[in-house]
């Protein structure tokens, strides 16, 4: 195939689905593939085998869980539109209403389905301020007990959103016991109990019995059901974005130029400062860089085994989270095709992306 392309191996993504079935049958807790983070749905056929249904960040997000995903399809935004609202109530099952005012302001067109509230419990793992929901003056959720009390009677679940990248199981364990402390008497009148996505449960050596454990006791304690929503550990490690060396120069360092893009194909690398993953290793350092005309347009420096040379692949890895759902048309650079391995080790293209998708997106 003709790179760049994301390749989605379904091994890996098994290794990860297989865990995520595992915490549900320990814990009893139920599992939404997060759709911010990977929406691919080509390999939703294999994903939903293991997991309860999707939960969404928008209108479209909802559209397409309830299109492509069977199971339960959750409503979350930060702020739904008067023009949306009946759209969206018709596609999901739950309804996360960010504030007490938009809960109020759709509280009738919105009476007698099932809703629910976030809650900001003003703590967080992010290591990230432009990441992190408890950071000052956030937006996202309620943080005053007493001003989410009055408001009980009209909802039937809390969706807490405070894990990020968090590996850490005792950090966890704790701060849901702040939760418990400062929310508890608001929970114990709920029926479900959403406890976001940001839990890297599937990664190598995390406790995942003591997870399960954890959550199945707070789901008896307060006699709720459970919800989380991954999104990075549903698909840790499962692709990579394929590239080419297209060219290769030294200016103090040796630097090798592909035919991707940071900025347009793993923006988050951008936002977040910080480098790309490779698998090899080597004697020879190489700068790898993007095609853009940014100048900080640039992977990382890995070390590969011979130099590099113009045609050489190159295979990024962990590209799924936010890649595909954030890729753009930044200097026209085209955009990365989607392939899929399957089980048996075959592959096949899923979707090419052309001159014509670049214009459609313009006007």
């Amino acid at each position: 195939m003709q790179t760049p392309y994301y390749l989605i191996d379904k091994s890996r993504l098994l290794a990860n689905m297989e865990k995520v079935a595992r915490l549900r049958e320990l814990s009893g807790a139920k599992a939404l593939l997060a759709l911010k983070c990977f929406a691919t749905w080509s390999v939703f056929d294999l994903m939903s085998e293991y997991m309860d249904g999707t939960t969404s960040s928008s209108l479209f997000e909802v559209k397409l869980g309830r299109e492509k995903f069977p199971g339960e399809t959750h409503a979350y935004s930060v702020a739904w539109a008067d023009d949306e609202i009946d759209e969206v109530l018709a596609s999901s099952d739950k309804i996360i209403f960010n504030t007490v005012g938009q809960l109020s302001r759709f509280e009738e067109v919105s009476r007698g389905h099932t809703r629910g509230l976030r809650v900001n419990p003003g703590v967080s793992t992010s290591s990230f301020d432009l990441a992190d929901p408890a950071r000052p003056f956030s937006r996202l959720g309620e943080h005053d007990p007493e001003v989410i009390a009055p408001v009980l009677d009209q909802i039937s679940g809390f969706m807490f959103h405070n894990n990020c990248e968090n590996a850490d199981f005792d950090r966890f364990d704790a701060m849901l016991g702040a939760i418990e402390q400062r929310f508890g008497h608001l929970i114990r009148e709920m029926k479900w109990i959403s406890l976001g996505g940001g839990i890297h449960f599937t990664g190598e050596g995390y406790p995942l019995e003591r997870l399960a454990e954890r959550l199945k006791r707070f789901a008896g304690e307060n006699e709720v059901q459970v919800y989380l929503e991954p999104g990075e550990a549903a698909i840790t490690k499962s692709t990579t974005l394929e590239v080419t060396v297209l060219d290769t120069l030294f200016n103090g360092k040796n630097l090798a130029i592909v035919d991707s893009s940071i900025e347009a194909h793993m923006l988050d690398l951008l936002i977040y400062r910080e480098s790309a993953r490779m698998e090899q290793s080597g004697d020879h350092e190489w700068m790898v860089c993007g095609k853009s005309c940014l100048a900080g347009d640039i992977f990382g420096e890995f070390r590969f085994p011979a130099p590099l040379r113009a045609g050489d692949r190159i295979s990024i890895q962990d590209a799924a989270g936010y890649t595909m759902v954030k890729k753009n048309w930044f200097n026209g650079v085209k955009m990365p095709s989607i392939a899929i391995r399957e089980l048996d080790g075959t592959e096949r293209l899923v979707r090419d992306f052309t001159y014509e998708d670049f214009a459609a997106a313009l006007s």
